[in-house]
C-alpha cells in the first residue's frame, strides 16, 4: 500500500523514442527514395539530420496531450486508493478502540473483525496494484502510439527532404556531440507534426 503510482509521472517525456530512419540508396545515381540528393536545397550538406527528442516531446501536442492524460489517470488512481485507505484506517482505529474497551461480545467476534480488516488490507494492496498495472499498460500503449506517429511521419519526411538518416539526441544522453547549423530539423518537424495532429483532431 506504500507503493505509489509515480511511474506515470512525465511518462511520455521519459519515453525512449526511436527516431532513426534509414532509407535505401541507389549507388549508381546517388538517389534517396528515388530522388537525387544533390539538389540546390541540399548542396554541400550530407544526407543526415537530427532531432532533439526533449524539445520534440515538450512541443509536440500529441505528446503533451498523452502526458496530461497519464498524469490525470495517476491522480485519479491515487484518489481512489487514498479514499479506500482512509476508510480502512478508520475501521482499524475503531477496532482498536473496541478492543481496549472490551466492546466485543466475544473473542470469536473480535477475531472475525480482525480477519475482516486483514482481508480488506490485502484487497486494498491488490486494488492499488491493479490500478498501477492499468496505468502502466496505458502508458505503454501511449508510448507506442507516439513512436508510430513520429516514425510514420519521418518515413515520408525523410525521402521528401533527401535524408538517408535522421538521428535523435537529447539533453541527458546526446548522440550528436557536434553538428553545424542546418542539421537540426527539430523545429520544422514539430511544426509539421502539430499541423498533422491538429488536422486529425
Amino acid at each position: 500500500m506504500t507503493r505509489t503510482l509515480s511511474f506515470a509521472k512525465t511518462a511520455v517525456a521519459l519515453t525512449a523514442v526511436a527516431l532513426m530512419l534509414t532509407q535505401c540508396t541507389d549507388k549508381k545515381n546517388n538517389k534517396v527514395g528515388g530522388t537525387p540528393f544533390d539538389t540546390a536545397a541540399t548542396k554541400g550538406k550530407l544526407p543526415l539530420a537530427y532531432i532533439n527528442v526533449d524539445t520534440l516531446l515538450a512541443n509536440y501536442q500529441f505528446a503533451k496531450d498523452a502526458n496530461e492524460e497519464l498524469v490525470k489517470g495517476q491522480e485519479d488512481s491515487r484518489m481512489k486508493v487514498n479514499s479506500r485507505a482512509k476508510q480502512l484506517q478508520e475501521d482499524m482505529a475503531n477496532f482498536e478502540s473496541k478492543m481496549k474497551n472490551n466492546a466485543f461480545l466475544s473473542r470469536e467476534r473480535a477475531e472475525q473483525e480482525n480477519n475482516r480488516l486483514v482481508a480488506q488490507q490485502k484487497e486494498l494492496q491488490e486494488y492499488n496494484q491493479q490500478l498501477s498495472n492499468a496505468l502502466l499498460t496505458k502508458q505503454q500503449k501511449s508510448n507506442e502510439q507516439l513512436r508510430d506517429t513520429i516514425n510514420k511521419f519521418l518515413k515520408s519526411y525523410g525521402p521528401a527532404h533527401h535524408y538517408q538518416m535522421v538521428l535523435s539526441t537529447n539533453s541527458m544522453n546526446d548522440n550528436v556531440l557536434y553538428a553545424v547549423d542546418g542539421y537540426d530539423i527539430t523545429k520544422e518537424v514539430i511544426q509539421q507534426l502539430n499541423a498533422r495532429y491538429t488536422k486529425k483532431k
